[in-house]
């Protein structure tokens, strides 16, 4: 099994946070569940071979994807089949910066996993034969990289307003309000839930829930959990029950199913047969 990372440099890094390289990945279960993280990726499949996406509920094939797809910003869980022998490249976008890579808003491929092909054409080409030309794993992100940096579109100069907004709720949703973040903003309500949702996919509204949602999610990882009203209010929640509810709806569980379910990587649950 071959997991490798890497951190791209200037001027890619301001828009991707790492990529990963995996190869013949195998553990002892059959499909895995992720849950809405609030990133988008673009994936290359190195091998030709169709992968699927399963309903959730069924663990049925959905959707086949084919040597690239970009897999939008989630607000439920995707459930896919195990590694195997399978050998991709993920390239992870920082939240809120995978704008200028589509020529598109970000609205199209929310809650959406999309063929590059269907983005861009055939004008990917060149990434995935590039990275499926070298042999080694470092060779393979440098090539990617220089890719997507002579890829960035003219929409490199983001949204300030956008980009302040996503920092401020990524950093802390637990003490982010929508009218004390409108107020600083300073454009109308609709005009900010207008651009937020062009660069984002979702509103600022969804976005804050996502992230409160992955507060609580970071807080099951990294620490035992004995009053889950406590936890409601440090992720903030008005109460336990918004805490059960919003997390039911981005996740599929409860919190304490996804505390007792969970597997050995931040929003990722392991599903061995149909529940």
């Amino acid at each position: 099994m071959i997991i490798e990372t890497y951190i791209p440099g200037p001027p890619l890094d301001r828009f991707v946070e790492f990529m990963i390289f995996h190869e013949s990945y195998n553990p002892g279960h059959n499909w895995e569940r992720f849950l809405p993280d609030g990133n988008v990726e673009l994936v290359i499949d190195l091998h030709d071979e169709p992968k699927f996406i399963f309903d959730n509920d069924l663990l049925i094939e959905i959707q086949a994807c084919r040597k690239m797809w970009f897999s939008g910003l989630r607000t439920e869980p995707i459930t896919i089949p195990t590694g195997g022998d399978a050998s991709m490249m993920v390239v992870n976008f920082r939240r809120g910066m995978a704008y200028p890579f589509l020529p598109f808003p970000m609205t199209e491929i929310a809650d959406r996993v999309v063929d590059v092909e269907l983005v861009w054409g055939d004008a990917f080409d060149e990434l995935r034969e590039k990275v499926i030309e070298h042999r080694l794993s470092r060779e393979k992100f440098l090539s990617a990289e220089a890719f997507l940096v002579r890829h960035l579109t003219s929409k490199i100069g983001l949204n300030p307003c956008v980009e302040f907004a996503v920092g401020t709720i990524t950093d802390a949703p637990h003490r982010t309000s929508m009218r004390a973040l409108s107020e600083k903003i300073g454009y109308s309500q609709k005009h900010f839930i207008s651009m937020f949702k062009r660069h984002v996919g979702v509103t600022p509204k969804q976005y804050l829930k996502l992230m409160r949602f992955q507060r609580a999610v970071g807080l099951i990882e990294s620490t035992e959990i004995r009053d889950w009203s406590d936890l409601s209010l440090k992720c903030g929640f008005f109460d336990q029950s918004h805490l059960i509810n919003d997390f039911k709806t981005l996740s599929g569980f409860t919190p304490k199913d996804y505390a007792r379910r969970r597997g050995n990587y931040l929003n990722y649950v392991p599903v061995r047969s149909v529940e």
